[in-house]
């Protein structure tokens, strides 16, 4: 049961379509929080039993211990098995390196604080609720632990959620997880064990196990919370017609990725938002990008990730227009740019505007965008800008003199000059004299 309930956890966890080891290493850890409950669970209903079975009876540190270690065996050997089917996995997709043995290990470490947390429920109260309080209670606890303070949320067996596969936990920090898992487990089996037991050399040991935790402690708190991926691995990167470089794990979202922004980089050429490369970067990451990069978020290789990459970045081209006809305007360039139907929009000069943006050719509208991409990014569009006349500063028509005055009083008039009156009949009068 915990080996299918650790699959069905495991399989919603992962990254669709990212295929990495710490991507599986963080599924596998993810998949605690269902079946780690139902393991305390397990081990509060075995331990009440054993408690009402063992009332009268004195027990020694060893059979006292055993059977919490049997159970241990059993759900680590689920959790193993679970890490194995999705390496199987793993290594047909052609994965190198292999998970990192600090986070198998503080997967397992995780899972066994569980069961012996139920076990002690389970032998302290030996009554039919008892699962119940352990399964309900060990998910409250470390539920409330991973969402709390940042030094809380190291203590619980978990991983952070949203999973990034750009910004994970360093390498060091999964070992020291799991040297504070071990001893607290220790510690609290051990102690236990002194308890019901008398014996001084379990509660000595217990204690050398509070103090292994306590190591791991400060040293975890001592490490960074998280690093970019980026420090760690090299992207994979497609180079023409531009530059689109994603997590290694994501490679098989580079095709689409490409296409998407290749058509938006043709369309923003010759704008302050040209670019030529484009770069995945985690949401979390704060870093300014160089200029001709773009930064994108790609959470998963789900259906529609290139196109809600491209919508996010679009959208971040211009300021939002609430409440203004500058926003209709805006709609419509927007939607071109991510190659979407123009929107009407609710005026008739919306409306109006997207059909004559329509009828422009693809050139023009390019042009279009250089020219009033200032007023695209500032909210600023007007109706005049769609089919009137959009010229900033028409030229001054040049100043000429309509009628100039004759240089000479014999100058003969031009032929395109209208005759004054009375011209045609003193030029009569002289042929008739001569």
């Amino acid at each position: 049961m915990l080996l299918v309930l650790g699959l069905v956890s495991a399989w919603s966890v992962l990254i669709p379509g990212v295929m990495d080891w710490d991507n599986i290493v963080v599924a596998v850890i993810g998949s605690l929080r269902l079946t780690g409950p139902v393991a305390a669970a397990f081990a509060a209903w075995v331990a009440a039993r054993r408690r009402r079975a063992d009332r009268l009876r004195a027990l020694t540190t060893w059979q006292a211990v055993r059977p919490p270690l049997a159970i241990l065996m059993v759900v680590v050997g689920a959790f193993g098995a679970t890490m194995t089917v999705l390496a199987v996995r793993a290594l047909i997709t052609g994965e190198g390196d292999g998970p990192l043995p600090g986070g198998v290990a503080m997967g397992a470490a995780g899972l066994s604080l569980y069961v012996v947390a139920g076990w002690v429920v389970g032998w302290v109260a030996p009554v039919a609720v008892a699962p119940l309080a352990a399964g309900f209670g060990t998910y409250a606890l470390f539920t409330w632990l991973a969402g709390g303070a940042p030094w809380a949320d190291r203590l619980a067996p978990a991983v952070h959620d949203p999973y990034d596969a750009l910004r994970m936990m360093p390498a060091a920090a999964f070992t020291d997880q799991a040297l504070w898992l071990v001893g607290i487990t220790t510690a609290i089996l051990l102690g236990w064990a002194a308890l019901i037991t008398r014996q001084t050399l379990a509660l000595a040991a217990a204690l050398i196990a509070l103090l292994a935790a306590g190591t791991g402690v400060a040293r975890l708190l001592g490490e960074p919370q998280e690093v970019a991926a980026s420090e760690n691995i090299a992207y994979t990167c497609q180079e023409w017609p531009i530059v689109v470089c994603v997590h290694p794990g994501m490679r098989g979202g580079l095709g689409e990725l490409g296409s998407t922004f290749t058509t938006i980089a043709a369309r923003l050429a010759g704008t302050p938002a040209a670019f030529n490369r484009v770069e995945q970067r985690s949401r979390s990451d704060t870093e300014e990008a160089g200029k001709g990069v773009v930064p994108i978020h790609v959470d998963d290789l789900d259906a529609g990730y290139a196109d809600r990459a491209a919508s996010e970045f679009v959208e971040g081209l211009a300021r939002p227009c609430p409440g203004s006809p500058a926003g209709g305007y805006r709609a419509i360039v927007v939607a071109w740019l991510r190659d979407e139907p123009l929107p009407s929009g609710p005026l008739p000069e919306h409306r109006h505007a997207a059909t004559w943006f329509a009828r422009l050719t693809e050139t023009q509208r390019r042009d279009w965008l250089r020219m009033f991409f200032t007023d695209f990014a500032t909210c600023r569009l007007q109706s005049r800008y769609f089919g009137g006349d959009v010229r900033r500063e028409p030229p001054a028509a040049p100043s000429y003199p309509m009628n100039p005055p004759y240089e000479h009083e014999d100058t003969a008039p031009s032929r395109h000059e209208t005759p004054t009156p009375g011209a045609g009949e003193t030029a009569r009068r002289r042929s008739r004299v001569r």
